[in-house]
């Protein structure tokens, strides 16, 4: 068995319905995976987590690395014993984080000399520092350190940038890593079509166990988001999954799907959350903090099955975060991860039953009218 099978095609389009394989049982895709950048998805339990769904989650290694550090997690028993979640695990290299980190940083062929963000201390961080933490933290599926092109940048930019991914990314294949960990490699290029076929022929050269698109979600608009899957995604094999880093909104999920794309991450649910925003049926969002909800006794969405929806109303969810209660938080972050699990559990079916071309549609036609 191979780390990735597709179950079935759909006919309108390049989106797949298949399942990756992993020690920690088997993921179903299209899939997306709630973000739990410090060991913890905000707001919500491992059990709950499981409760809505969920099939794995996303851990940081730049974060990680700082607090709690590599040595308690290790005399934890790994990061899953750690933060007692059973199921797959991928954690991120740390590359996006030291990209954000830019006036804090110093870049080197071999690595990012940077100064924490919490006290100013200095450290190093490049391929092979990035796979030893995450062999000790020991996620399911481990990604390789890549340097996120900023944006914008000139092509001139980006093919540097392109250049020292490719670099980093041939050491990061070579470093050993726990038994049964996956490791998947990340194509760059910014919004440059050609670059973005050049790096994932690059990156695909180095038989990673599967293959992600990163840099976008960084500042640039969604067609030009969608012109660099449009590039990548053709050029990476078939056999293996395939990951959109950092997207997105509903219609990105399901337009990316179309696309070939297998797996997502997003901070979008939980972050709307906690400001008090809603993803309603049709892709939309409601401020559910907006005064016309004081008296507004319906559920968050009526067609939603979550616990929020089933047991409480706008007007009561409005109220918590006007005194300032965490309970609102809590509530909408669940609402908005059974959202995109729902989301995806959606796209599977419609793949399967040979209906997705008419969700891609609806989620087409209803994504730019805002609820609010």
């Amino acid at each position: 068995m191979g780390i990735f099978t597709c179950l079935k095609k759909d006919p309108s389009s390049n989106a797949r319905r298949g399942v990756v394989h992993t020690r920690r049982g088997d993921i179903q895709t299209p899939i997306f995976m709630p973000v739990g950048t410090r060991g913890s998805v905000k707001a919500v339990s491992p059990r709950e987590l499981e409760e809505l769904g969920a099939q794995i989650i996303l851990g940081n290694t730049y974060h990680l690395f700082l607090r709690p550090g590599c040595e308690i997690i290790e005399a934890a028993g790994g990061l899953h014993k750690f933060i007692n979640y059973p199921r797959p695990i991928l954690t991120d290299s740390g590359g996006f984080q030291v990209f954000s980190l830019a006036t804090l940083r110093k870049v080197t062929p071999d690595g990012v000399k940077f100064a924490s963000h919490i006290d100013g201390s200095r450290f190093f961080l490049g391929p092979k520092e990035s796979m030893a933490i995450q062999r000790s933290l020991d996620s399911d599926i481990v990604m390789a350190f890549d340097e996120c092109t900023p944006y914008p940048a000139t092509e001139l930019q980006a093919l540097k940038s392109l250049e020292l991914t490719t670099r980093w990314e041939t050491m990061s294949r070579e470093q050993p890593l726990n038994d049964g960990q996956l490791r998947f490699g990340i194509v760059q290029g910014s919004t440059f079509p050609e670059l973005r076929k050049r790096s994932a022929r690059e990156i695909t050269a180095l038989d990673f166990d599967g293959y992600a698109i990163g840099g976008v979600s960084v500042g640039e608009s969604e067609p030009e988001m969608l012109k660099a899957v449009d590039a990548a995604a053709p050029e990476l094999p078939w056999e293996r999954p395939r990951y959109l880093m950092g997207v997105g909104t509903p219609r990105q999920i399901v337009e990316s799907v179309a696309r070939g794309v297998d797996m997502f991450d997003c901070v979008m649910p939980t972050r709307l959350g906690r400001h008090g925003a809603a993803f309603v049926e049709n892709g939309r969002t409601i401020n559910v903090t907006a005064g016309k909800y004081s008296r507004d006794f319906t559920p968050v969405d009526p067609e939603c099955d979550c616990y929020c929806c089933r047991n409480f109303t706008k007007a009561y969810i409005r109220h918590l975060f006007n005194v300032g209660e965490i309970l609102g938080i809590r509530l909408l972050t669940l609402h908005n991860l059974h959202y995109f699990l729902n989301l995806a559990a959606k796209i599977r079916h419609s793949i399967e039953e040979g209906t997705f071309a008419e969700l891609r549609a609806y989620y087409s036609a209803d994504f730019s009218r805002s609820a609010n």
